[in-house]
């Protein structure tokens, strides 16, 4: 049986008189996968962003390999913080600096590695997802939505992190960019070894990408389990998200 890398429990958030988070219950096993769904507004990002400590959840517990990382102080959360790798939404990348540079940056920035060594394991991580020496030396303006993508995957597993989280990996790429970056995905993580949770819309992502689904819906996890299971899981709110149907217990003005 696997070890539990990351838990949540009992998460809430509330922002004004906006519940958002309503008591988050969820798990993911060392070296596996768990994909998040739900629509816009249902607290996937807010949900992200407590893990990471950006947001501090008015109650609950998160547990990063059995160790409660809720309240920590700065330099505590720190230390956890070298666990984990990030792919944003956008990419996210610096428009002023060269790609390799983008992929060196938490090496550089963060952990204040010689920029020599930064840019041999930069150019390493390029080859990993696809891309060549040579665009290494450009800038983020000069490539292409899906070369954006690989270079934050590249920067998101530069430090062989043992969590990576993938925000919306998808968002924007047409339908064959997208499914090289999945496998991308499946690929990399295999490698690192390395334990994963993804919010997505996209479903043929999330079936590619997941060992677990989970959907979450008005800030609780309504349905948790293996991805083999989710066309035959019975509940009518997932039913409805994963074929997108308009008519179901899901509407725009929930």
């Amino acid at each position: 049986m696997s070890s539990i890398k990351l838990k949540l429990s009992g998460v809430t958030k509330t922002f004004g008189s906006k519940k958002v988070l309503q008591g988050i219950d969820l798990e993911i096993p060392q070296g596996k996968s768990l994909v998040v769904i739900g629509g816009s507004g249902t607290g996937k990002s807010v949900m992200i962003k407590c893990v990471l400590g950006l947001i501090q959840p008015d109650a609950g517990s998160i547990l990063v390999d059995g160790r409660e990382t809720v309240g920590l102080d700065a330099r505590e959360r720190d230390k956890v913080m070298r666990k984990f790798g990030m792919l944003f939404q956008s990419a996210a990348l610096f428009d002023s600096l060269k790609v390799w540079e983008n992929v060196a940056f938490g090496l550089i920035q963060g952990r204040g590695m010689d920029r020599k060594e930064a840019k041999r394991i930069a150019l390493e991580k390029m080859k990993a997802v696809g891309l060549d020496e040579a665009v290494g030396e450009l800038f983020p303006a000069e490539l292409s939505g899906g070369m954006q993508k690989r270079v934050g995957l590249a920067r998101a597993i530069a430090a062989n992190p043992e969590i990576i989280f993938f925000d919306e990996p998808t968002t924007g790429l047409d339908p064959i960019m997208a499914d090289v970056i999945n496998d991308l995905i499946v690929k990399t993580v295999k490698n690192l070894g390395a334990t994963t949770l993804s919010i997505t819309h996209d479903m043929a992502s999330a079936r590619k990408i997941a060992d677990y689904v989970a959907m979450i819906w008005q800030g609780k996890i309504i349905w948790h389990g293996p991805v083999a299971d989710l066309d035959r899981c019975g509940n009518p709110y997932v039913d409805q998200f994963i074929h997108g149907r308009a008519s179901g217990p899901i509407t725009n003005a929930a």
